[in-house]
């Protein structure tokens, strides 16, 4: 079973991801994407869909026309942990390559 982060691997985490915000009630990662238009997102999306499911950890995400917001956190942990992170940093990529 995966466990939730540390006080300190969470700060690391947090430095690691300097666009991401952390949503304390949920202990939860947040970050807004904005695009060009809702063709844009949506291709985001569907990369990211692909990279959520080839790690089997799915993000909650909202989407409005060229806005999609993601929220991070393991139910199963009741927090954040690694596998946050790494789908963290995966989302980053996908969005920067």
């Amino acid at each position: 079973m995966i466990t939730r982060l540390s006080p300190d691997a969470r700060a690391a985490a947090r430095a690691a991801l300097p666009d991401w915000q952390h949503e304390g009630e949920r202990d939860a990662l947040t970050r807004s994407f904005v695009f060009a238009d809702f063709g844009a997102a949506f291709a985001f999306m569907t990369r990211v869909a692909l990279l959520a499911e080839k790690a089997d950890h799915h993000p909650e995400w909202h989407n409005v026309y060229n806005r999609v917001d993601i929220l991070l956190t393991t139910h199963d942990a009741g927090g954040l942990t690694t596998r946050d992170v790494a789908l963290a940093q995966a989302i980053d990529a996908a969005f920067t390559g």
